[in-house]
């Protein structure tokens, strides 16, 4: 008989370490699923400044700090790739993976979002050859050379700060006159001398040979075109939650998040969300964290 654990959590991301850390301080028995590495999309983020008790801290150390406070408290991650998630006659939680099933009393779904694509010819093509969805993990191949970011909010903003740094020329096109980003990245984006902003401006092909060389771009408003050659494109454009493996077991929005209540039940009994994938969700890492908090609190009131 398989053993049946009173959480499953998927996802080991701040929302996904946070419930297993409150998970173990509660005394539940529980097993954390990861496909990839710890930490989720934080650990591609150089420089953290929201983040409550640091000034300053890269994602990458967040998450491990993290982790080490999972592994203190006795919590462990165990790495499988979900396949499916279903319920069983008896009302329990069923989580497919490549290597077995698990089952447990109550779920927690924490894997967060993946970058979202543009759409636009060459994105595909060059995809990893000068287009890229992550600066700080690509940033360092661009030195001296010029790029651009498509985007207007959080992410996009820091990638151009970040890539600021090193490289000669950053372009960021965002299809607004306005950005969504929080007001102290803009002042800082703003005051970079080797930063051009590009408003009412949408990419329309990437170009290139064997790499990126060129980007057409559409002034949205007058309809000009104009062609810059750089030599990246770092894409920032939102994200799409990672909920396809959940299918219509749990209500979600028209974007696939899945929708919960405050203390993050989904629609399903003993199966909540948390983090970035959740309906509503300000995409922050401490509100993933808290999100996870609910939910193991209220696990641990039902059981």
């Amino acid at each position: 008989m398989n053993k049946i654990y009173d959480v499953a959590i998927i996802g080991a991301g701040p929302a996904g370490m946070t419930a297993g850390i409150y998970a173990s301080r509660a005394q539940l028995d529980y097993i954390l699923l990861e496909k990839g590495f710890a930490g989720g999309q934080i650990i591609n983020t150089y420089e953290v400044e929201n983040y409550t008790g640091f000034s300053s801290i890269s994602g990458f150390d967040l998450a491990q700090k993290m982790q080490e406070h999972l592994q203190y408290l006795g919590g462990s991650i165990t790495m499988a790739e979900i396949k499916a998630i279903r319920l069983t006659e008896n009302g329990l939680k069923e989580v497919e993976t490549e290597s077995g099933s698990f089952l447990a009393k109550t779920l927690i779904i924490a894997t967060g979002a993946t970058a979202r694509k543009l759409g636009v010819p060459g994105e595909e093509q060059f995809s990893g050859r000068g287009v890229s969805y992550c600066a700080t993990c690509d940033g360092a191949f661009y030195k001296d050379k010029t790029t651009i970011v498509i985007g207007g909010g959080d992410v996009a903003v820091e990638d151009a700060i970040y890539l600021a740094r090193m490289c000669k020329k950053v372009y960021i096109a965002h299809r607004r006159d306005e950005f969504r980003a929080v007001k102290n990245l803009q002042t800082k984006l703003l005051a970079l001398p080797n930063v051009e902003v590009l408003w009412f401006t949408e990419a329309e092909e990437i170009k290139g040979n064997d790499f990126v060389n060129a980007i057409s771009l559409v002034q949205n408003q007058t309809g000009e075109k104009t062609e810059l050659a750089v030599d990246g494109v770092f894409i920032a454009v939102g994200s799409t939650p990672n909920t396809e493996f959940v299918g219509d077991l749990v209500e979600k929005d028209g974007q696939g998040s899945i929708i919960t209540n405050s203390k993050c039940q989904t629609s399903v009994d003993g199966i909540y969300a948390a983090g970035d994938l959740r309906s509503g969700s300000v995409r922050q890492i401490m509100a993933a964290c808290a999100d996870a908090v609910a939910a193991v609190m209220d696990i641990d009131k039902q059981l």
